[in-house]
């Protein structure tokens, strides 16, 4: 479905294309048509096998499958993988480059964006028994310490550890905290619509303002490398 008029994978490669810190920027599909518009926005492609290619089939493996590819058929070398999930169009390159150079400078061996929550999560047993997973939190939202979500904006690994562990978060993982706009994943038909009305206002801030304006960022360490 477009979103504002576009594929909703042009947004990914349009900012990927204009990062400062990404060499190339490949699409791993097995869909024809995705493949002819990722050619078009100006991102290279690699099919993807179909087994790699169903709901069940993890990331990783596809990330693998074009890590593979690059090597038979280049003996490219790849130092670190970005992941950028189509879901998230309104990603700016601005924050990719920002989590490329926390990458760099934090040393990590893997990071990935997140989006901060004042809100009370909790689990349900069998019986129906609510717990807290932060207990005792004050009632005022101001008065909490912050959760974090995992947001699909930006992951980056390095190829060793993607290799070895077969997870893009994994190792020594940071964490780039970015807001509830550019964080949003879109993975309902409501998401669509908020999008768009996010997008059309993005496009009417003063120019040179539309990439940075409402978004800000910072860096923290993750307790507990691996993901799955």
């Amino acid at each position: 479905r477009p979103l504002a008029g576009r594929p909703l994978i042009a947004y990914t490669i349009e900012a990927a294309k204009r990062a400062k810190r990404l060499e190339r920027v490949i699409v791993s599909t097995d869909d024809a048509e995705i493949a002819w518009v990722a050619e078009q926005e100006g991102a290279e492609v690699i099919k993807r096998p179909a087994e790699l290619a169903t709901d069940e089939a993890p990331t990783e493996l596809a990330l693998l499958h074009v890590l593979e590819t690059l090597q038979k058929t280049e003996h490219y070398p790849v130092e670190i993988v970005v992941t950028l999930e189509p879901t998230s169009p309104l990603r700016t390159t601005a924050l990719i480059d920002r989590c490329l150079e926390a990458f760099r400078r934090t040393g990590a061996d893997s990071l990935l964006t997140v989006v901060e929550s004042r809100d009370c999560f909790g689990t349900l047993d069998r019986d129906g028994r609510f717990a807290y997973l932060v207990a005792n939190q004050p009632r005022r939202r101001q008065d909490r310490a912050p959760l974090y979500k995992e947001s699909g904006a930006v992951y980056a690994t390095r190829t060793k550890i993607l290799l070895d562990q077969r997870l893009i978060c994994a190792g020594k993982l940071h964490a780039v905290v970015v807001g509830q706009d550019e964080g949003m994943d879109i993975n309902a038909l409501s998401d669509f619509a908020i999008a768009e009305v996010l997008l059309a206002s993005r496009s009417t801030e003063p120019s040179g303002r539309g990439e940075e304006a409402r978004f800000t960022s910072q860096v923290l360490p993750v307790e507990g490398g691996d993901h799955s």
